[in-house]
């Protein structure tokens, strides 16, 4: 980013090339951010390593900038060329660093620098862009805010001095006040906080988001409203050195704690991003108990770049406590490939296969035999067993089309192994990877986000999306948990899924149970060891409209109950297949083998979207602490209490107890309060008795001639006074 940048690429200090030479000392640098114009405005952060900017003017004006702030000079230590004259690194110091060389003159000028260590080391990536390398914030003088408008480098920070923006008629310079925000960097090269930063729209799409009117007041607006009614809302943002938006993150509570339950398999659609979207949405998707969609986070994007997906991914993953899926599934797209690599080197990648059948008729729409070629690529991809079947299959459609040049087929080629179904068989997908014909994906924000829906109507959209999607829900597990399922058949298998499954998922298992009755000539062709294998012969619809048989084998151990179709059904979808119900029931097996029960589709698990914290961390004398913390506990209650009409009420009738309870403590305390003043006062009005009496005797001792110094017993002066006068004693 402009500003931050979650990247980790090393930095390999090259000093002693050949083909590069140093130049020290300031070198027109001010001159040159004259010439150009500069904004007047604040930093929100102070300089940190990983940041990157667009040029080396630019990394000047963010340090000076800083400086101003702090209230010290800027000037240009070292700057490092290479033989073509193109800069390379650059330092940037307190104008304090270092010494002046001394003077043989009579009356040389007084030294005014001390060797100060605050600096920047920056230098030039890969990407063309200049990420700082090293930093130095402490100074060995005083500083101060008031004197930094009397440094030779700020004279050009003038206050009204602005850099043209060249922003279209329907835009405005838009601010918006985001705080609490950190951008952490998951892989160890620290944090940043901004504590109240300011974004603004600009003409550069690809460093700062396009903001249009209302659109930043919204996104203030939408987040303070979260931070309010969700204490464990999460967002991240990305700026660029001016302060300005670029890259935006957020996640809820109920997404959180949704993907410690259906964070196996994740999609990221960015469908937004490559049909370009007036709202650069990216969202992470999971499949819930009822395969129905959950949201798992979503995030905004000034542009599709590496960096900006990195960052994107890092920050979900901070999120999501470090904890990253087995599986991601994204569009294929070489961007989104280099960052997954990046950010989930353990993950496997999938690339979506509907998207990718959906681009056919634009890559190959215009060819010679269009349908011809159409037809030999559904039958390899869809129809084809085995991985060399796939191969043959590919090659005589090349062969045959003469498309061996054809540069999309070949980058489809190439990446095989991550989108042809073929290839994914032994990964577990949780049914999130379509591997049928015609088959589409269907975004979730689909009904209330398009092409020309501003970010502002989608932010007052957000949340009724959000609510549809958890009704539907709701009303799943209601269905599922109180009304029985009406089973088609008598199988077995059937009844024992009855009692755990959803009732959407038993849908979709009831299409295989009716299928063993299209399966038949189940015979064992191989039985030599544990390992028996069978084939089992099936009539399937091919290309929609014709149907054929096919032998589908399957190897079943009867010693370790384990049964694999060649299909791959069950890592696809989560449930066995028609072929290896077959092969069960063939070996007289009444239930499902334990293994093939996926815990992830079970209804009698209860899932609570409450975030579930220790109470490890709480100091019970934070006022704060003690908020959160019991706005934690009582959602759970709520959650439980939603369930029925009965928990509700006995909720509402425990929630009357407690209220009841502290308000009688409150009252109890209250007397309690009340009777220690009352002792008090008591108290206070002895004291002062006591006093008035003790300066009364020692008023009358005095008139005696009596030492008010020396203690007076009082039991010893009514003694005396009653003795006769001769015997009276002082």
């Amino acid at each position: 980013m402009d500003g931050v940048s979650l990247n980790t690429d090393p930095v390999v200090d090259d000093d002693a090339d050949a083909d590069e030479f140093e130049i020290e000392g300031d070198c027109g640098m001010a001159k040159c951010i004259s010439q150009s114009g500069v904004i007047q405005g604040e930093n929100p952060l102070p300089p940190v390593v990983g940041m990157e900017f667009d040029s080396y003017e630019d990394v000047y004006y963010f340090y000076n900038c800083y400086a101003k702030e702090q209230g010290f000079g800027v000037r240009v230590s070292n700057t490092w060329y290479r033989k073509t004259k193109e800069r390379y690194r650059g330092k940037l110091s307190c104008s304090s660093a270092g010494f002046k060389k001394k003077s043989e003159a009579n009356r040389p000028r007084p030294e005014t620098r001390t060797g100060c260590p605050a600096m920047i080391k920056f230098r030039l990536m890969e990407n063309k862009r200049w990420r700082i390398i090293e930093v130095e914030l402490d100074h060995n003088h005083l500083i101060s805010a008031i004197s930094g408008k009397f440094y030779k480098s700020h004279k050009q920070l003038g206050i009204g001095t602005k850099r043209a923006l060249h922003l279209d008629s329907a835009e405005e310079v838009q601010k918006v006040r985001l705080f609490r925000t950190v951008v952490i960097d998951v892989e160890g090269n620290g944090s940043v906080e901004v504590s109240s930063g300011e974004f603004r729209s600009s003409h550069n799409q690809t460093s700062q988001l396009r903001l249009k009117d209302g659109d930043a007041q919204a996104i203030h607006n939408y987040f303070s409203h979260l931070q309010l009614i969700d204490p464990n809302f999460f967002y991240v943002v990305d700026l660029n050195e001016k302060g300005c938006l670029r890259n935006l993150f957020w996640s809820n509570t109920r997404s959180r704690v949704a993907y410690g339950y259906f964070g196996d398999v994740v999609a990221v659609d960015t469908i937004c991003l490559t049909d370009k979207y007036q709202v650069p949405l990216v969202s992470f998707i999971g499949v819930n108990h009822h395969g129905q969609s959950v949201l798992l986070g979503c995030g905004l994007l000034a542009g599709d770049t590496i960096e900006a997906c990195t960052w994107l991914f890092r920050a979900w993953l901070t999120c999501m406590l470090g904890r990253p899926p087995q599986v991601i599934i994204t569009d294929q797209c070489r961007t989104l490939q280099a960052a997954v690599a990046d950010v989930f080197p353990r993950a496997f990648h999938c690339l979506c296969l509907p998207r990718i059948m959906q681009k056919v008729p634009e890559k190959l729409g215009g060819l010679y035999e269009y349908e011809s070629i159409r037809m030999a690529l559904n039958n390899a991809v869809y129809y084809s067993l085995r991985p060399e079947e796939f191969e043959a299959t590919w090659e005589d459609m090349i062969h045959h089309y003469g498309l061996r040049n054809h540069v999309w087929l070949q980058m489809l080629y190439e990446d095989r192994r991550q989108w042809v179904p073929v290839y994914l068989k032994e990964i577990f997908l949780a049914g999130m990877l379509l591997t049928r014909p015609n088959e589409v994906v269907e975004s979730f924000f689909a009904g209330y986000l398009d092409k020309h829906t501003s970010l502002k109507e989608f932010l007052d959209k957000y949340d009724q999306a959000l609510l549809a999607n958890h009704q539907l829900e709701v009303l799943a597990d209601m269905e599922s948990r109180n009304s029985g399922f009406m089973l088609q058949s008598r199988c077995y298998f059937e009844l024992q899924l009855a009692k755990l499954y959803t009732n959407n998922v038993l849908r979709k298992f009831e299409r295989e149970v009716e299928g063993m009755y299209s399966c038949f000539c189940t015979r064992q062709i191989n039985g030599e060891g544990e390992v028996i294998t069978y084939t089992v012969r099936e009539q399937t619809e091919v290309d929609g409209n014709r149907r054929e048989c096919r032998d589908f084998e399957v190897l079943y151990n009867a010693t370790e109950m384990e049964v694999l179709c060649v299909c791959g059904l069950f890592n696809f979808k989560g449930y066995l297949c028609r072929h290896a119900l077959s092969v069960l029931h063939q070996n007289g097996i009444e239930e499902i083998p334990p293994q093939y029960v996926v815990s992830r589709w079970r209804k009698d698990i209860k899932r609570s979207y409450v975030l579930n914290h220790s109470n490890g961390g709480i100091d019970i004398n934070n006022p704060v602490h003690r908020y959160d913390h019991l706005y934690k506990c009582i959602m759970q209650v709520v959650e439980e209490g939603r369930k029925s009409e009965v928990r509700y009420k006995d909720t509402v009738q425990a929630l009357d107890q407690i209220l009841r309870k502290l308000n009688l403590v409150e009252a109890k305390n209250w007397k309690i309060r009340r009777r220690l003043n009352v002792l008090t006062i008591e108290f206070i009005n002895k004291n002062q008795k006591i006093e008035a009496q003790k300066r009364f005797v020692s008023s009358e001792n005095q008139t005696d001639g009596i030492d008010p110094t020396i203690p007076i017993n009082a039991t010893v002066i009514t003694a005396s006074l009653a003795a006769p006068a001769g015997n009276r004693t002082r």
